[in-house]
């Protein structure tokens, strides 16, 4: 209905009233949907006899997602990712009211949302299954095909990270036996011969002591060895002194912290797949015309 430019690009804008959104226990299910328009429906009923008037919204489709807009401010009400959306129907009938089930993104929960589109909501529906097919292609095409690689990427991360924990155990257990060696050294007798002064090692270096930061020991030349860095900061350090790897810090201003969930979420909900269906909503009396 729509070349991939407009669609990639832009976004295909319609005019419908918001008939509101409810809790559904699916995430598809032409029952599921019916039951969902009728719910909304008689409530809208009741908010016309109050004096109420239902809500005009502009609808943004695109690969990026179904927006929902308040028409003149532009304000977004709702953002719809196309992978969370798992359902999708018109009602074949009434030409006007058209509905789809989204995954709610901060509760989980599956939502449907019904809006009277003024006789194109098969139009609509279309649209946003012409959306959700290419979508899925560029994400194959892009980030898709690199979530078997992140994941590995992230076990050799988690892998360094392990390894430099037991870099620093091993460093403890080392600091540990120089300072039992210097008690040592410190309380033998008078008049023992002793290879090494006590305040360096075996290396000839001054060792790492607690006091070492409150009472600086002089080396032999005179000079005061160089401070100790904190143990903060050598758990920022790799084996070889170098920051470890962070792929997912790479761009941080284009891509969320958390970027490996989100691939999989999106490779989990394109596979889920998206379910366009017409129906009949309009069973009675009260809803042939809402």
């Amino acid at each position: 209905m729509h070349t991939p430019e407009a669609l990639s690009k832009h976004y295909i804008p319609y005019n419908a009233k918001f008939l509101g959104s409810t809790e559904v226990e699916q995430p598809k299910g032409t029952e599921v949907v019916r039951d969902a328009v009728r719910k909304l429906k008689f409530a809208r009923h009741i908010k016309k006899s109050e004096g109420q008037k239902i809500p005009k919204v502009e609808l943004q489709i695109s690969i990026y997602g179904v927006k929902i807009l308040e028409p003149k401010t532009k304000e977004v009400q709702h953002n719809c990712q196309l992978h969370r959306i798992s359902f999708c129907a018109d009602d074949k009938t009434d030409k006007r009211i058209f509905t789809f089930i989204c995954k709610d993104s901060e509760s989980n929960k599956h939502l449907c949302y019904v809006f009277d589109s003024e006789k194109c909501a098969e139009e609509i529906t279309l649209t946003i299954g012409q959306a959700f097919d290419l979508a899925y292609r560029k994400f194959l095409e892009s980030g898709g095909k690199d979530v078997d690689t992140r994941k590995q990427i992230a076990g050799l991360q988690k892998r360094i990270q392990d390894l430099e924990t037991e870099n620093m155990e091993l460093k403890n257990k080392v600091q540990d036996l120089e300072s039992r060696l210097r008690i040592t050294q410190a309380s033998s007798p008078a008049g023992s011969v002793t290879l090494k002064s006590p305040s360096t090692d075996i290396f000839d270096m001054v060792p790492f002591s607690p006091i070492s930061q409150q009472s600086p020991i002089p080396t032999r030349n005179g000079t005061q060895p160089p401070p100790v860095p904190s143990r903060s900061a050598e758990i920022k350090r790799d084996l070889f002194g170098a920051e470890p790897f962070d792929p997912f810090n790479c761009g941080a201003g284009d891509f969320p912290p958390d970027v490996q969930s989100k691939l999989d979420e999106m490779q989990e909900g394109f596979k889920m797949g998206l379910t366009l269906e017409g129906t009949v909503f309009c069973l009675d009396p009260l809803d042939s015309r809402c």
